[in-house]
């Protein structure tokens, strides 16, 4: 999208003017000029992106300026870090910069050039504007296209739907809620993405023989995105009090008043469906009473925000996809509604209809557009041709295709979110998208900026960044797959793959992104103005060949069918006939299971060794303007062997870099050179050489060194100030004074020897804090063969004030003192530290612990012991190979808030405490890989005293011995 690219200019330029304007003599007005360009530019875009869809000349304006946009902050980019380079450094490169006056001289000249050309180019856009007749974008053109759609879709409650698979819960849940007169819930909501039957739902609710009872009046009005408060008002008003005439000259004031007075005293239930915003419920509002009423609404909408914001005690109902059973049980409804061609044609064409069913995912809409599609076709030669394109007849469908549905939700977005949503196209299907590395991303190419990110407190990008996801959220755009146990913040987010597909057709629309896969091979070699590519394929990167390409993402996930090895006479190294001709062989007798063997040491030796070489020599010498190159995804062992070329540095635009899976013998010292870096990722599986040049990348936020790693000598990192994550730490490799510098660190993962060595007598007598970054929310420590020294982990644990996340995985022989133990601590594991006393009574104590795990010897004492009133907010427990523990006692009381607990592999312990019968709270009780006998004893005195009548899941896995 052109918002975000002219954006990222805009910062770009303003950087360097900020930055480096003494070098600037001679092109500085031009610079200050282009900038004010790129603003006026941007502030037109935001209403330009809504006319899109409905003008193709817009739509080739808004990508002529997304263009102009990379090129000018590529020039200005490239000379500040030209400009850059020549001025660091002391008296030497002072001496330098004199013998080089001429080459700067020429490199301002260039800069000049380049940017009147920009010039140019905006002139003949301007001129292009006025010369085709585009209208001024501020213009009243009618109706959106999106409003039209909308309106088309407008539901009439006196319509019911026959085909109605999967609410029967859903219905019953809502409606004890809705005539529940004691429930605080004043406005309840039904949320979801599109098409999964939202107003379905309501209208089941409307007709409700148990609502209609219960209320003296009912009252549907569709609002939908347009949301005219007059014409809403009027809609309720003409229900709830007929007699009340409205003519032109009825102020809004007064219509307002009488409505109010109306559901104050009246009992109504009113249904809003298709309510899109807060700011539509906002001029809503004053005529619906907050206090001392009896009347509800009920509002049907993609943002759940809605909810909270109508009332803070408001119960949101998530509706849910339809499980596999119920996906096919609508579909047959359908699809079968007509009588039956034949028995054998019925069982072909329902092998087909199951194949079809799960391309729909759940999705209520998709699985009656496909239903409605299929019960017109009579033969299976028509079924098969369905199958074989489901997901474009899906988007034409009959009526209302599921793209169009979806599109409503893309076309409500605020130009801001745009391209982080179209940017979620980089992922494949069903993949599961890391939080922390998709906002890493987007703020490494530009798609989210702080206005803000001048050094004030809390002003970084990230944290604008997560919110922005937390908005597709509560827009039902993406779904939560995980969240983080001591932040509860989303850890983990997945796209529903219909929503997918339309990302995959807006994002080729607007030329943002090109997903290469065998389908597009062919078209990506002729684009030569591709920004952004995505390949599952490593070895289809050479066909691509835009010099203008900007992110290279790929995903480890190959497909390991014949038609590949066909083609690898197209490859960098010739294949021996022979080879080919053995597989082939293979292929039709795999009796030994040989097969996999021969083709994993095919492909090492004759093509992933070769293929990934020439992969990174082609990509560093092909994409000079790179500022995203990652390889995601689990990592294959057979792509060892790779060497990294030194002409890595470069790329001096890279932003992002991950090199994670990957194996590499050594780095090369060039990537010193790549000053522009905000990620690295060097979780490379095998030991590698690491050079002491990390410390020239100033602006890293986030560093993943090697879980092992050899350096000459140790790392310096002490001028990574605007370091956020920090993994695998070594004291031994690196300097822990480096530590105090970071002052915005905010996840720290030390693994292997603990020693404070750099600190002397005299910082540890005054207990000098080693972490002064009061955002850190998270430190783990990992050290399998040595031990930390107690009074060194106290000092470490002094400094963090502020983390609510531990893990302890290393010998510490006793418990941190509860005075270095931070309040905030939600989160503590504890493994192999063999803590000999009891750490119950201090840990107890801790005011904010939700999850606590004790594994494999964290504790080797025989007897635990919880007292009433302790872990206050526990909330899960879980207590694996603790070899040595005999005996458990909990007093009542303790645990109060415990719902899941899991107890594997503590073969000593006899039998679960019987206070355990008064935690109410607990859901879920797990026990594994523990003895018949143990089993046999819960059973018995589970059942003798009730104790875990509250327990909604009790499983009994693996007890064998």
């Amino acid at each position: 999208m052109a918002w975000s690219a002219v954006s990222s200019a805009v910062n770009t330029i303003g950087n360097l003017l900020a930055q480096e304007a003494i070098y600037l003599w001679g092109v500085k007005e031009q610079v200050d000029r282009l900038q004010t360009e790129l603003k006026w530019m941007q502030s037109s875009l935001i209403e330009a992106d809504a006319k899109q869809s409905k003008d193709r000349r817009i739509r080739l304006w808004v990508a002529e300026i997304r263009e102009l946009a990379y090129d000018a902050e590529n020039v200005i980019e490239d000379f500040a870090l030209r400009i850059g380079s020549r001025r660091r450094g002391g008296l030497s490169n002072c001496i330098n910069r004199s013998a080089c006056i001429l080459k700067e001289g020429r490199m301002l000249h260039k800069t000049g050039s380049e940017i009147d050309k920009i010039f140019t180019r905006i002139t003949d856009l301007v001129r292009r504007l006025q010369a085709y007749g585009i209208k001024e974008l501020r213009e009243e053109e009618g109706p959106s296209t999106s409003a039209e759609r909308r309106e088309s879709r407008r539901p009439y409650p006196h319509i019911i739907d026959d085909n109605i698979v999967g609410l029967d819960t859903d219905v019953k849940k809502l409606v004890s809620v809705i005539v529940n007169d004691e429930s605080a819930s004043r406005v309840v909501s039904i949320c979801g993405m599109g098409g999964l039957g939202k107003t379905t739902l309501a209208k089941k609710i409307y007709h409700h023989s148990q609502v209609k009872g219960h209320f003296d009046l009912l009252v549907w009005v569709f609002v939908s995105e347009q949301c005219q408060k007059r014409k809403v008002w009027i809609e309720i008003l003409s229900v709830v009090n007929s007699d009340f005439k409205v003519d032109k000259k009825t102020r809004d004031e007064v219509i307002s008043e009488e409505l109010f007075k109306c559901l104050k005293e009246k009992k109504c239930l009113t249904i809003l469906d298709d309510i899109w915003s807060t700011e539509a419920w906002d001029s809503i509002k004053p005529a619906f009473p907050e206090k001392e009423t009896r009347s509800k609404i009920l509002i049907t909408s993609r943002n759940r925000e809605i909810v909270s914001h109508a009332d803070s005690r408001g119960y949101l109902h998530d509706l849910q996809c339809l499980n596999k059973e119920q996906s096919w049980e609508l579909f047959q409804m359908i699809a079968f509604s007509r009588p039956s061609i034949g028995s054998k044609d019925e069982g072909k064409m329902k092998d087909l209809g199951e194949e079809m069913v799960e391309r729909c995912a759940g999705l209520p809409l998709a699985i009656v557009v496909l239903g409605g599609i299929l019960v017109t076709k009579d033969s299976v030669n028509e079924w098969e041709k369905v199958a074989e394109n489901v997901i474009p007849y899906l988007k034409r469908g009959k009526g209302h295709g599921v793209e169009e549905v979806l599109a409503l939700s893309y076309d409500d977005l605020p130009y801001y979110l745009r391209s982080c949503f179209l940017y979620l196209s980089n992922f494949p299907e069903d993949f599961e998208i890391q939080v922390d590395r998709l906002i890493q991303l987007w703020v490494a190419e530009g798609i989210v900026l702080s206005e803000e990110e001048d050094g004030n407190e809390g002003s970084i990008t990230e944290d604008l960044a997560e919110r922005y996801l937390l908005e597709l959220v509560e827009r039902c755009m993406v779904q939560v797959r995980e969240r983080d146990v001591a932040t509860l913040k989303i850890k983990t987010v997945q796209m529903h793959d219909l929503m997918r597909n339309l990302c995959l057709s807006k994002a080729k629309q607007e030329n943002f992104l090109c997903a290469v896969d065998q389908s597009n091979e062919c078209s990506i070699s002729t684009v030569r103005r591709i920004h952004r590519v995505s390949a599952t394929d490593v070895f289809r990167i050479q066909r691509i060949k835009s010099p203008n390409l900007r992110s290279l993402v790929f995903f480890s996930e190959y497909s390991y069918d014949f038609e590949f090895w066909k083609q690898m006479k197209e490859f960098r190294k010739p294949v021996p006939r022979k080879m080919l001709d053995y597989l082939e062989k293979l292929e039709d007798s795999d009796e030994n299971g040989c097969l996999y063997i021969s083709i994993a040491i095919f492909l090492l030796l004759f093509v992933v060794l070769p293929g990934l070489n020439e992969l990174f020599t082609y990509m560093i010498n092909t994409f000079k303007l790179l500022r995203v190159f990652t390889y995601e995804g689990k990592a294959d062992s057979s792509l060892g062997g790779c060497k990294l070329s030194s002409d890595i540095g470069n790329l001096v635009h890279l932003r992002f870099l991950s090199l994670r899976g990957l194996e590499f013998l050594c780095l090369p010292s060039s990537l010193g050179n790549l000053r522009c870096l905000q990620t690295l990722d060097l979780r490379i599986d095998n030991v590698v050489f690491v050079p002491n040049v990390i410390w020239r990348m100033e602006q890293l936020r986030h560093l993943y060194l090697p879980m092992k790693f050899k350096v000459i000598r140790k790392l310096k990192l002490g001028t990574l100030r605007n370091l956020q994550t920090l993994v695998n730490f070594s004291t031994k490799d690196c300097y822990l004074k480096d530590l105090i510098i970071m002052t915005n660190l905010k996840e720290l993962e030390i693994r292997g020897a603990f020693e404070i060595e750099d600190f002397n007598a005299e910082d540890l007598h005054k207990n000098a804090p080693i972490i002064q970054s009061k955002y850190l929310h998270s430190l783990s420590i990992f050290n399998n063969i040595g031990r930390i020294d107690p009074k060194h982990l106290n000092h470490l644990l002094s400094s963090c004030v502020s983390i609510c996340k531990l893990s302890l995985d290393v010998e510490i022989k006793e418990l941190p003192q509860y005075d270095h133990l931070s309040p905030n601590l939600a989160y503590i594991k504890l493994r192999k530290c063999k803590i000999g006393e009891d750490p119950m009574p201090t840990l107890e104590n801790l005011p904010n612990l939700r999850v606590l795990e004790l594994h494999l010897d964290a504790f080797t004492g025989n007897v635990m012991f919880c007292s009433a009133q302790g872990f206050s907010k526990l909330e899960s427990l879980s207590l694996e190979y603790l070899r040595h523990l005999a005996e458990w006692k909990v007093e009542e009381g303790a645990m109060r808030c415990l719902r899941q607990l899991q107890i594997d592999c503590c073969r000593g312990l006899t039998m679960l405490p019987d206070e355990l019968m008064f935690i109410k709270t607990l859901q879920q009780l797990k026990i594994e890989d523990m003895t018949e006998e143990f089993k046999e004893r819960v059973e018995k005195r589970a059942e003798a005293l009730g104790k875990v009548q509250h327990v909604l899941s009790i499983t009994f896995k693996d007890c064998f011995y």
